[in-house]
């Protein structure tokens, strides 16, 4: 695993919007909350609980994602809990806790793909690609139905700005036919999701370059492919002529 964060201080990491002491105050304990959190996931034994409070108050921590990226052993936690659950992917095996709690851990590095100082570090790292797992599952069943759609988001949340950077580099993945994919056979709302990435890929010019190449491959590969079966079931009737004769 490439470019994982450098170990660094989290008080070095501060929350921002503070303008009187008692708002100074109030964000003086959402920190330190925070801080205690993202130690917790550290340990094994706390770290499920960690997951939901961080998963569930990230809206109201400001610049968690610095503090998940640049924390000791942060994101190798949050990894731990996607390989995981690899097993139970095929066959199709997930309970809904092995899902709530997954899902708990992807929304957290869907909070570092968003933001501004840490999303090129994500990319950098490959971590997306850790969550391709997910979308190449035909279950659909709800714990699986809520992991594609989860992982999505961490997606969706990359596309979301503008980034012919980020573009680039998902276009490298399989993003685009697992999103097609999905397009096809998720539900409505991992449609939804998968639909808005696809058309975040089109409106970059980069993206709208590989859409169009692709589209005329796969076109020329399929006419192809269909003139070699033809000839090669044609073969196999002259053949057997042949062996008539």
């Amino acid at each position: 695993m490439a470019n994982l964060p450098p170990p660094l201080s989290m008080k070095s990491v501060a929350l921002s919007g503070a303008s009187s002491p008692s708002s100074s105050s109030n964000n003086d304990r959402k920190l330190s909350s925070a801080e205690q959190l993202i130690l917790d996931l550290s340990n094994p034994e706390l770290r499920e609980n960690a997951l939901h409070e961080l998963s569930k108050k990230r809206e109201i921590f400001q610049d968690l994602a610095p503090l998940l990226w640049h924390s000791v052993g942060t994101i190798p936690a949050l990894l731990q809990e996607i390989i995981a659950v690899y097993p139970a992917l095929s066959p199709p095996t997930m309970t809904p806790a092995q899902s709530n709690r997954v899902c708990n851990a992807l929304a957290l590095l869907q909070c570092v793909a968003s933001h501004t100082d840490t999303r090129m570090l994500f990319l950098k790292a490959h971590l997306p690609l850790y969550l391709y797992a997910f979308l190449n599952t035909s279950s659909k069943s709800r714990p699986f139905e809520y992991l594609r759609l989860t992982s999505l988001g961490v997606i969706g949340a990359l596309v979301k700005v503008d980034d012919t950077e980020v573009i680039r580099f998902l276009l490298q993945t399989e993003i685009v036919p697992l999103c097609l994919w999905t397009m096809e056979n998720g539900s409505e709302l991992s449609k939804t999701v998968a639909t808005f990435i696809v058309q975040k890929v089109l409106l970059d010019d980069v993206g709208l370059e590989y859409m169009c190449t692709t589209a005329v491959v796969y076109t020329k590969t399929k006419r192809i492919k269909c003139c070699t079966n033809r000839r090669t079931n044609e073969g196999t009737r002259v053949l057997s002529l042949d062996k008539c004769v």
